[in-house]
C-alpha cells in the first residue's frame, strides 16, 4: 500500500477509535457505565480492524506502532507517518466530541481524558485514589498485555481471520480493569486528544504518564514476544 493509504487508514481508524470510545463516555457514560464504555472501545477496534486492517493493519494507536516497529515488523519511515495520523485523527474526534457537547450547552469536563487521583476525579463514583507510580505501573502493564496478545494473533503462524476479535476482546477487558484507575489509556493518540480539549486543570500536567508507560510497556512486550517466540534467532 502506497503511504498516504497508510496515512489516511490510521487517521480514520484512531478518529473512529477516539469517537467511538470517548464519545461513548461522554454522552452515555452514565447510563452505560464502565462497562458500556469498554465494549464501545473493543468494538471500535474490532470495526476498524476488519475495516482499514488490510490497508494498514489497523494500528489507530502510537504504542501499537513502536512496539510493530520494535518487533522489526515495519520501518522507522512507516512509525512516524503512523504516529501523525493516529495523533491527527484522534484531535480530530475529540474536536468533534467537544464541539457537540456545545451545540446542546453542556459542559467539557474532563472530557473523557486520563488521569489518576482524587484530585483529578474529584470523588466521581467509581474511580479509585491512585498514585502516579501506580498509574504508571497499571498503563505499563496493561500496554505489555495489549501488545503480547497483537504481536501474538499477527504472527504469520497464528490462525488467519480472528485477529480483529481477539484484539477488541483484550481491549475490552483492559478497559474493564483500569477504567476506575486512569480512565484507561494504553494508547497515547486516545489520550492526547481529550486532554487537549478537557476542561480538567490535571488533564494537561498528568498527560506525560500516558504518553511515557504506554510506549514503555508496548516496547518491552515487543522484545519478550521475539524472545518466547524465538523470532530474535
Amino acid at each position: 500500500m502506497k503511504t498516504s493509504q497508510k496515512f489516511t487508514a490510521e487517521l480514520i481508524g484512531t478518529f473512529v477509535l477516539v469517537l467511538g470510545g470517548c464519545g461513548t463516555a461522554v454522552f452515555a457514560g452514565g447510563s452505560v457505565g464502565f462497562l458500556g464504555v469498554a465494549l464501545a472501545f473493543g468494538l471500535t477496534v474490532v470495526a476498524m480492524a476488519y475495516g482499514i486492517g488490510n490497508v494498514s493493519g489497523a494500528h489507530l494507536n502510537p504504542a501499537v506502532s513502536v512496539g510493530v516497529f520494535c518487533a522489526g515488523r515495519m520501518s522507522a519511515k512507516d512509525l512516524g507517518v503512523y504516529i501523525a495520523a493516529q495523533v491527527i485523527g484522534g484531535i480530530l474526534a475529540a474536536a468533534l466530541i467537544a464541539f457537540i457537547v456545545a451545540q446542546f450547552g453542556g459542559e467539557r469536563g474532563t472530557l473523557a481524558a486520563n488521569g489518576y487521583g482524587a484530585e483529578f476525579y474529584q470523588g466521581a463514583a467509581g474511580y479509585v485514589n491512585l498514585s502516579a507510580c501506580g498509574a504508571f505501573v497499571a498503563e505499563l502493564v496493561l500496554t505489555f498485555v495489549f501488545l503480547i496478545v497483537i504481536l501474538g494473533v499477527t504472527d504469520p503462524r497464528s490462525t488467519k481471520g480472528f485477529a480483529g476479535l481477539a484484539i477488541g476482546l483484550t481491549l475490552t477487558l483492559i478497559h474493564l480493569i483500569s477504567i476506575p484507575l486512569t480512565n484507561t489509556s494504553v494508547n497515547p493518540a486516545r489520550s492526547i486528544a481529550p486532554a487537549l480539549f478537557s476542561e480538567n486543570p490535571l488533564a494537561l500536567p498528568q498527560l506525560w504518564l500516558f504518553i511515557v508507560a504506554p510506549i514503555v510497556g508496548a516496547a518491552l512486550a515487543a522484545y519478550v514476544y521475539n524472545f518466547v517466540a524465538g523470532k530474535g534467532k
